[in-house]
């Protein structure tokens, strides 16, 4: 009803308002400029839409910043930037202290440490997650896996728990 309304004060005919629209097909142009877009960004995924600008003015294109905005944006890619300012805790969280601040770590096995990335490919990503010895620096087991479920990991931790035996201390976030 207030479509209605709107239509009637606009001047605009309501047929027209519930029209199908018919998808503009892109052209070859828009669809080389997004492979190129999605390459550079596999290879720099820092870029944002000031560097992919210029990267494709190099390449010879003629391209404007708010094209290559838009295009980044169709991808779904975007520039690493500073984002908003997280890293103030809650007044009421309890804060946890760093039980290694300031300890030496001076042999092997003493202190080991986890992570988990993401890397990406050309279809989708994959997690790793390693294992390594804060002493030798060494990566004691990794592995990969298509999706982040908790099994991966823990097999990684039992490789490294099983080969080189249990740490004094085992750090993770």
């Amino acid at each position: 009803m207030a479509l209605t309304r709107q239509c009637e004060l606009a001047g605009v005919a309501r047929s027209t308002v519930y029209a199908p629209r018919l998808a503009a097909k892109p052209d070859e142009q828009e669809l080389g400029l997004l492979a190129q877009i999605d390459a550079e960004y596999t290879r720099h995924p820092f870029y944002g839409s000031r560097k992919m600008t210029m990267y494709l003015r190099g390449m010879g294109y003629r391209i404007n910043r708010k094209r290559v905005r838009r295009l980044m944006g169709i991808l779904g890619l975007a520039g690493m930037a500073p984002g908003p300012d997280t890293s103030r805790p809650h007044p009421r969280h309890k804060v946890y202290p760093y039980l290694l601040r300031g300890m030496a770590v001076s042999r092997p096995n003493q202190v080991w440490s986890t992570d988990i990335t993401y890397l990406r490919l050309a279809r989708g990503f994959v997690y790793l997650v390693a294992v390594i010895d804060w002493y030798s620096r060494k990566v004691l087991a990794w592995r990969l896996s298509n999706t982040l479920d908790s099994g991966f990991c823990v097999d990684c931790l039992k490789q490294a728990l099983q080969i080189y035996g249990a740490p004094e201390t085992f750090n993770t976030d």
